[in-house]
This record gives C-alpha cells, structure tokens and sequence, in this order.
C-alpha cells in the first residue's frame, strides 16, 4: 500500500564501481516498470537525492537490503540520485493568525466532512493558486497536512515535518525524524504528534518544534506507522502496520513472516505505552519451510494501514485490516474491528473476505515466499466512516459495505462496484455529509493501461442505493510514466461539493447532487515555491485533500508507481 525503495541483491561475483552499473546488477529486477511492489522507477530515483537513497539503504526502510552491500556498494548506488543543494526557507515573523482547522486524518468518526470549511458550492470553483511550497531531495509528496491554529503541520518522504503559515507558506521550525512521515500530524494542546516509517512516534512543540517524546510503538524492526493517530482524552491511538509483505519478495530466503498488526494507546503526556491491541490474535509460530528450505512463520498480517475511527461516547475504537501474510489465515484479516478505547480489548470482528494470504512475492518473478496461488489481496486499506450509527468501507476488491456498529457489525448491505485487484478497488479513504450519503473514488489502476480505471461514487448510506457515478476524464499525461485515470486518493467533502484527486495529477470539485466536474486543476507541472525549492507536481494517490479556513490543501507526487512529485500546494478564493 505504501510508496518503497527496494534494492534486490543480484549474485555476481564482481560489483561495477559506476553508480548506473552497480544498479543494474543490484537493483533494477525491482525498479521495473509494472513491479508489483510499487517499487520507484529508475527515472525517479535519479530525481531524487543521493543522501535519501544512501539513507534508506542504511539506516531507513531498504537498511535490511543494506545490510548485504558493503559500504562501498551503498555509497556507489546512492549516487544515482542528485546531489544536495543548499536550500534557505522562507522564516516566518510574528505570530500565525487562526483561520479554521483540519486537525490529523480527519474527525473522529473519520467522514472527512468539513461543514464551516470556508467555502461553499458557489464559491468552491473559483479558487486559484496561492502558494506552493517544495520537499527537497524526495519524489514523493505523500504527507497529508494538518491546519492548526493558522499553522500547517506536514511531513516529506526525508522525515521532515515542516510547520508553515497557513496563509502564506513561510517556515516556522522543522524537526527531522528518522524515518519518512506519511501520515497527518495531530495537534493537542502544544503538542503535535506523528508517527514515521520506521514505527516511531514522537511529541514536539507546535510553537518550536522542540522534542518532548519518542517512543518505539511496537519494538518489532519491521514495523511502520502509515496511518495518522487520533487523540482523545489524553491517549493517543496509534495503528501500526508493517513490512513483511514486501520484503518477502525481495529476498526468498526471508523467514516470512512474523509481523502482526495493532493499535497501541499511548499516553499522550509521556509516551508510555498503556496497550497494545494485537489485530492477530495469536503469535507467529514455525508452521515449516519453503521451497528453499527457509523457516515459514504464521499466523501474521493484518495490518491496519490507515487512521483508527473513534466512538468516544461509547468508547470504541474502529480500524480496517488488510490481508494475512503467511498462513494460516487469520478471521482477522480483511476485516473492521471494534476495539475497547479504555482496555484494548477486541468487542467484535467482521470479516468481509476469508481465507485471503497474500504477500508481494505473489506477484514477483519468484514466487518462493507467496502463501497462496491463485491469491486474493482485498485489504481494507481505508479508515472506515461512521456516520449514523452505519459504518462504511470498500475493500481492494472493488466491493463496499454498510455495517451496523450497534450491532457487532451486522452486514446491512453491500455492492460490488469496481473491478479490484492489487492496485484497484478502493483503497485510501471515503467521506460522508450530513445527507447521509458516503462518496468514495475508484482505483482500478492498470498497469500499461492509463486510461483504465477511476471515477466517483456515492450512496446513500441507510439503503445502499448508488445515487450517481462520475468516470474519471481521460487523462492528458498518457505516455508519462505512472500516468493514470486512477482515483484511489482520499475523498473530502464540504456541503455541496466533494473533493478528490486523481493519479494523473488532477485534483477535482465535483457538486454533490449530480457529481458534475466543477473545477480542475492540473497538479502535474512545475511550480515557484515559497522556500525556493524546485518543485514540480504528480499523481494524487494517499494523499486527502485538506479544507480549513477558505481554503484548499493537498501534497501532490507520489514516486512508486505513480507519476513522481515533491510539492504541497495551497489554494484560496480571489480578493
């Protein structure tokens, strides 16, 4: 689900000494085009810097490939990115002045409906551009941003979360963490609070970026946070997923897999961990060997990969869980969960499709480490809404669900409405109005076929009912790399109009009675930044768009296999 940097060990007996041979030998079987694992293509890891690279091949998300070459080899294949450059931010003077928020993912309940957003169905098509600001060194834009007392709190693919003025762009502070933050920050009292890709969280100072905790939320070394956590009353709820699936492609002799998923509650004050609530309920054992005589481990997966959703009047806590990723499967996979807030004990599990191991080696030339052929792979990588006591998901597999949150998840209705697969159905959010009505975009993306796929949907949530279906345009980048008609981005809807960006680059207002196309804008181009980085923009996959006081926030390149990109944009209504 998420954006990786995989290097592949090739058996040679001698390393060329060039960067460009030394990736060929080592690492192109992967950076290929129509990988399953998403992995970046060449052209993008030569946009971006040598320092990132050699930085995820040491100490970040590729450090166990690393950890086979020699310090020599790292420094040599790093060197296919681009040098760094000095680059001086703009500083903010004075003090920020409050305009409306969007605090993390989303509410509580996760329906990305912001009612006193600023705009409104008239006004909504005439924004324009007011500023654009650059990540240096990346090719991915996937941080999702938080508007907070007139601050945007954003993270890049370096692990740098920047705190800019909301209506300008200018810097307040940035504070490095060790590993890329994708997920939304989360502002509380003057804490904001994130998590990165090597599974750490941290608490720093929203005024000055100062750090008051990191913490380890699960002490497993493959565990990642791709989620935005959600506070309430003190706790901080974090879900963790993990990387299992992907390295069991890259490397048939790994011993796959141990990596369960969770939400763990932390104290919001200190960092201490109150509970973990494993979405596996068993640990992983030996259950035998591969065909290369390497251990097999299980049960495992389930991983959470988005936002929890929170009930904080009755105290429970909702959260989507993708495929297992060993055998044995798992009643837990494919599933929503209902989670005690106070205990983290688990009220009740629905799962929507049995039996589903997948793994990336499913789809790799090699297939060693794949559990399960054919395989299924129809996670719930979205947050699921509640509105109305019903709550809402589409899985991977192109199909949504109305579940009775009052009633241990009781089926209500569901609907098969895309094709699915790996990279299709609905994957990283839906929204709901106070209508009623849940709004949802449709990937179906299709490798070597850009035109395939996209469009958005919604229904009626209390009967199902397909109220209208919008078809993705015809995109204008094919013959890009990583051009898409694809919409599997997240949805935010005001009254009247529902946002959603798309991965050739377009982010769109479509007006919610009929869902015509209302605005568009192009994202895919160069842009003049406020901190003078160069930056350019591309596909809109994970990453929401954020509506607070007037106006329009959203981050747009995404480098696996999207088009890649390394700018936040910010968009408000003429004067």
């Amino acid at each position: 689900m998420e954006v990786r940097l995989i290097f592949v060990l090739a058996a040679a007996t001698t390393v060329a000494q060039t960067p460009e041979a030394t990736f060929q030998s080592r690492c192109a079987a992967c950076h290929s085009a129509g990988n399953v694992m998403g992995a970046p293509l060449p052209e993008t890891l030569r946009k971006m810097s040598s320092k990132a690279i050699l930085t995820a091949l040491e100490t970040g998300r590729m450090s166990s490939i690393g950890a086979g070459l020699t310090a020599a080899e790292r420094e040599t294949v790093a060197k296919i990115g681009v040098s760094e450059t000095s680059v001086s931010a703009a500083k903010c003077t004075g003090t920020p002045r409050a305009n409306g928020g969007w605090n993390g993912w989303a509410d509580a309940a996760n329906t990305r409906f912001a009612k006193a957003s600023g705009l409104t169905r008239q006004t909504a098509p005439n924004l324009k551009l007011k500023w654009a600001f650059g990540f240096p060194g990346v090719t991915t834009a996937f941080g999702n941003p938080t508007v907070a007392g007139g601050r945007v709190f954003v993270g890049d693919a370096n692990g740098v979360v920047n705190a800019l003025d909301a209506r300008t762009g200018c810097t307040y502070w940035t504070y490095t963490a060790a590993a890329g933050v994708r997920a939304a920050p989360v502002v509380g009292g003057q804490s904001v609070y994130f998590g990165d890709l090597r599974g750490n969280v941290y608490a720093v100072n929203s005024s000055t970026g100062a750090l008051l905790w990191k913490v380890r939320a699960d002490e497993q070394p493959m565990a990642v946070i791709t989620g935005s956590p959600k506070l309430d009353a003190g706790r901080l709820y974090v879900p963790v997923s993990g990387r299992d699936e992907s390295i069991a492609a890259i490397n048939p002799s790994y011993e796959c897999c141990t990596f369960r998923g969770s939400v763990v509650a932390l104290d919001a004050a200190t960092g201490k961990r109150i509970w973990q609530a494993y979405t596996v309920r068993d640990e992983p054992k030996v259950t035998g060997q591969n065909a290369k005589g390497t251990r097999t481990w299980g049960p495992s997966g389930a991983v959470p990969w988005s936002s929890p959703t929170l009930d904080p009047q009755k105290r429970v806590l909702y959260i989507g869980t993708g495929v297992n990723y060993s055998n044995p499967p798992t009643d837990t996979s494919d599933a929503i969960l209902a989670i005690d807030m106070d205990s983290g004990r688990l009220l009740w599990s629905r799962q929507l499709t049995t039996a589903d191991s997948y793994n990336f080696a499913c789809g790799a030339d090699d297939k060693t480490n794949c559990p399960k052929l054919p395989f299924v792979d129809y996670d719930f990588g979205h947050s699921p809404v509640l509105r109305n006591r019903v709550l809402f998901a589409g899985d991977k597999g192109g199909t949504v669900y109305a579940l009775d949150a009052d009633q241990q998840g009781k089926l209500l209705w569901k609907q098969k409405v895309a094709s699915g697969g790996v990279n299709g159905g609905f994957m990283w959010g839906a929204a709901s109005d106070e209508q009623g009505v849940a709004y949802i975009g449709i990937s179906d993306f299709t490798a070597g076929k850009p035109e395939v796929g996209g469009g958005l949907v919604a229904f009626q949530l209390k009967t199902g009912e397909k109220l209208w279906m919008t078809p993705a345009p015809k995109p204008a980048c094919i013959g890009t790399p990583g051009c898409s008609a694809a919409q599997p981005a997240p949805v935010t809807v005001i009254p009247g109009v529902a946002f959603l960006g798309s991965s050739d680059g377009h982010i769109r207002a479509y007006e919610t009675s009929k869902g015509a196309i209302v605005w568009d804008f192009d994202t895919a181009k160069d842009f003049e930044t406020v901190n003078g980085v160069k930056a350019h923009g591309g596909s809109i996959i994970s990453m929401g768009p954020v509506v607070a006081g007037g106006m329009l926030y959203v981050t747009s390149g995404y480098g696996g296999n999207g088009m890649p990109g390394n700018v936040l944009l910010a968009f408000s209504l003429p004067r």
